[in-house]
């Protein structure tokens, strides 16, 4: 892929991200949700490819959302195909309620370099460089923490764990605190707990527990990018999720799919900060514009760079509808 794509990925993700953060605090996460999904859906046709979303907001019956298998691009003749895994606004509840960490984000490969998650549940292990290539899900989660914190040259009880905070993770958390580690619950957002685990600064070590599968193909891509790992399982909670599947593609129902299972080649990756987060700063608005605060990433050279923007409102015709 070209590289000139990654600062029009981050104009993608800016323009959901300061949609959706007209919608903060609101208590509406339907309308939070669709600002970021019409504002990412018109940058991405603004482009020159040939993109086909392979992890979206749902089906097509589920129209306005960015469905999965719809294109999008300005398409010609010789545009490049990729394949695109998305999530408009990650942590919708978040932003409804004014919680920190919802973000935008957008993962672009070439064609046929994602998996094709099916919408169930996904047992996920994510962490960070050090950690890389170290961590298999056979070991028992007291084996797991206790690698990651050998690889990180820390005692255990310094150990930060993230999980979500939900009743399925009851005995995991329990586990996790026998071992002597500290747990960081978290209300949503495992996508951005994920990438912090490569990321000092924000304190999280390792994120486990099962979440939504589309965001741990998300997840494992930007990892990727930032050479940390990922392992997933699929969790299945019903026979439909598993027919589903299979006419996804998808054949070993129990396969543990590692981070380059996942997301394979060459991989860009792009995030902006709705709201304020641990590593990202949510959109905070001015009089007529408003700053934003990116990620992009490629995983071909390893460079993550950090864009700081901001955007004055009525000069740029792409972000009208969001500043309204």
């Amino acid at each position: 892929m070209d590289r000139n794509y990654a600062l029009e990925f981050v104009r993608v993700t800016e323009a959901a991200a300061l949609a959706s953060a007209r919608q903060m605090g609101r208590g509406d996460e339907t309308a939070a949700d669709q600002a970021a999904v019409t504002a990412m859906r018109s940058m991405l046709n603004s482009i020159q490819f040939d993109g086909r979303v392979v992890i979206g907001e749902g089906e097509r019956d589920e129209a306005p959302m960015l469905y999965i298998g719809e294109k999008v691009g300005v398409r010609g003749p010789n545009c490049h195909r990729v394949d695109i895994a998305l999530d408009p606004l990650e942590g919708t509840d978040l932003c409804a309620m004014g919680h920190y960490d919802s973000i935008s984000v957008i993962a672009v490969a070439d064609e046929g370099c994602f998996l094709h998650a099916p919408d169930t549940y996904m047992d996920k292990i994510a962490v960070g460089p050090e950690c890389r290539g170290r961590i298999d899900y056979s070991m028992p989660t007291s084996e797991i923490l206790k690698t990651v914190a050998h690889c990180k040259q820390k005692h255990l009880d310094d150990l930060t764990v993230t999980i979500l905070d939900r009743e399925r993770h009851t005995d995991l958390i329990a586990r996790v605190r026998a071992a002597g580690c500290r747990v960081k619950l978290i209300r949503d957002g495992d996508v951005s707990a994920a990438i912090s685990t490569c990321n000092p600064q924000t304190g999280v070590d390792v994120l486990l527990g099962a979440g939504g599968a589309p965001e741990g193909v998300i997840a494992a891509a930007a990892l990727k990018c930032l050479g940390g790992d990922f392992i997933g399982k699929l969790k299945w909670r019903n026979e439909h999720e598993k027919t589903r599947a299979k006419a996804m593609g998808i054949t070993d129902l129990d396969r543990v799919y590692r981070i380059e299972e996942l997301a394979r080649g060459n991989v860009m990756f792009s995030a902006t900060g709705v709201t304020d987060g641990s590593w990202l700063r949510g959109v905070h608005f001015t009089s007529g514009g408003c700053s934003t605060h990116s990620i992009v990433m490629r995983s071909l050279t390893g460079t993550v760079r950090e864009i700081q923007a901001t955007h004055v409102f009525g000069t740029k015709p792409g972000y009208e509808a969001a500043a309204k």
